[in-house]
């Protein structure tokens, strides 16, 4: 397959807002690539290189060679230049990376260069994210669109999920089971505006802490442990305490789902900073403990408990964690109940809780109605797009935050307004430090950053604004934390802000 072909795809699907139109131009292009080129061009048209880190930045796309004329560029010649690339390393490797680069260019049409750059700097934005691939995968494969989303849910990946059903259809589906030791993307809660708003979308409920620690996902295979965080990166010698607690549960094996977080000595959470420095790369020289509550179950003992309902999920877990290890929560019906138990979660210093439904299946890698949050005060995950230099006392810092929350049928981000609110000064010299490796251009009081930095925002609330594409505003917004551990992907969404109009 000829690199020609993804860039004409790339095109079309950069070109259209229309989710059904972005689907058909992937289909026809998974097609052509068949198993073979799947493994490579579906990564490539989610935005990213397969190899993911090469070495190379925005230095090494300076002064590139002229374009060829005539398209002869495969699929797999640029992949393989890559993967060398990225294999370089020691002496002279940025000069022999440089050669390389060029010599991949110089072979390269104008437009086809285009879409190189932006996959090494990252800034190839077509609106094809994962849910739209998956359509894809299915319309191209005749598979139904459930298996396959099932398939790249249990997988952590959609590429290998594409290769399976260009080659042998549904039949090639059934190999992507849970395996213990292998991470799963984890179920995310949506919003509710308070318990009663929860209460009027369930009649009976679990209402549990919800603790403002790290996502843990625990495997167990007789006495190997592994622990993944909630971006799927392998964690577990980072917490070696966390090894030992599961170690001690009776049984064989297990796929755990909990939070880890750093606790007083009278049981009041940490501050945030100090639990996240546990899974930093440079983890502190005395680190403090962390205590670990469970609060699902996905296997077991060599049965997959993932599409049992949640209740049955959570009495096998009784039957293995003890009470300690596991997440504070009431069984109830009663929205005035619920509320009492929230009230008493927030009074000991938490997020907040949980309303999960007693019947929802554990739905990996979604954001369901089977499981709401609720806080004290409204936030949402929004993603950075562009930020302002800062003025005065700010001189110098990158400062005021433009900020986007995600169109799925679009798979864009969606402007909402700034904010310069709850910046503390080590915020300011952290966020121009880290948003300037994502810059994309600025102008001589802007600057542009790819949209891949996500920040947990406060607000008072929402009203409508003709000066916004969205159409909507928060109001008061003030930054609560930075959340490396989040994707773009798993921002809040453009309707669950429009949501809190109502």
């Amino acid at each position: 397959m000829l690199l020609a072909e993804v860039v004409l795809a790339s095109s079309a699907v950069a070109a259209t807002s229309a989710r059904t139109a972005k689907v058909e131009a992937l289909a026809a292009l998974l097609r052509g690539a068949g198993p073979a080129n799947a493994a490579i061009v579906v990564p490539w048209l989610s935005g990213e290189l397969r190899q993911r880190r090469t070495g190379l930045g925005w230095a090494a796309l300076r002064e590139l060679p002229p374009p060829a004329q005539d398209p002869t560029l495969t699929v797999a010649e640029v992949d393989a230049a890559f993967q060398t690339i990225a294999a370089l390393g020691g002496p002279g490797s940025a000069g022999e990376r440089r050669r390389l680069v060029h010599e991949l260019f110089s072979r390269a049409t104008a437009h086809e260069q285009a879409l190189l750059r932006g996959l090494v700097s990252g800034e190839l934005r077509q609106g094809a994210l994962e849910g739209v691939m998956t359509d894809a995968i299915a319309r191209a494969t005749g598979v139904p669109l459930n298996d396959v989303r099932r398939a790249a849910m249990l997988c952590g990946a959609t590429a290998p999920v594409a290769v399976a059903a260009l080659a042998d259809g549904q039949a090639g589906l059934a190999g992507f089971g849970l395996q213990v030791g292998r991470p799963i993307q984890p179920m995310l809660a949506s919003t509710a505006a308070s318990i009663g708003d929860a209460f009027d979308r369930v009649e009976e409920a679990a209402v549990e802490w919800k603790l403002d620690g790290i996502r843990v996902q625990l495997h167990r295979d007789g006495d190997d442990v592994a622990v993944f965080s909630r971006s799927l990166d392998d964690i577990t010698a980072r917490v070696p305490e966390l090894v030992t607690a599961v170690r001690q549960l009776p049984l064989r094996s297990a796929l755990l789902d909990g939070e880890a977080i750093a606790l007083r000595p009278d049981g009041r959470p940490r501050p945030f900073q100090e639990t996240g420095a546990r899974v930093a790369t440079r983890a502190p020289r005395e680190p403090v403990p962390l205590s670990l509550f469970l609060f699902d179950l996905l296997h077991l003992d060599g049965r997959d408990t993932i599409d049992l309902p949640a209740m049955e999920r959570h009495d096998l877990m009784n039957g293995v964690v003890p009470d300690p290890l596991r997440a504070p929560r009431i069984v109830t019906a009663s929205a005035t109940e619920a509320g009492a138990f929230f009230d008493a979660t927030v009074a000991r210093g938490h997020e907040g809780v949980v309303v999960k439904s007693l019947a929802a299946p554990y739905e990996a890698g979604r954001r369901g109605a089977g499981w709401l949050k609720v806080k004290p005060v409204h936030t949402l995950d929004l993603v950075v797009l562009a930020v302002e230099w800062g003025h005065g006392r700010r001189r110098g810092w990158l400062s005021n935050l433009h900020l986007g929350a995600r169109d799925p049928a679009s798979g864009e981000f969606v402007m909402l307004g700034k904010t310069f609110k709850g910046l503390t000064d080590e915020l300011l010299r952290w966020q121009t430090e880290k948003l300037l490796t994502l810059e994309t251009s600025r102008n001589d009081w802007q600057v542009f950053v790819r949209p891949e930095l996500v920040v947990e925002v406060a607000f008072d609330g929402v009203q409508t604004s003709p000066r916004y594409p969205g159409g909507v505003a928060l109001r008061f917004a003030r930054v609560v934390r930075y959340r490396e551990d989040k994707r773009p992907g798993e921002a809040d969404t453009i309707g669950t802000v429009r949501a809190f109009l109502a």
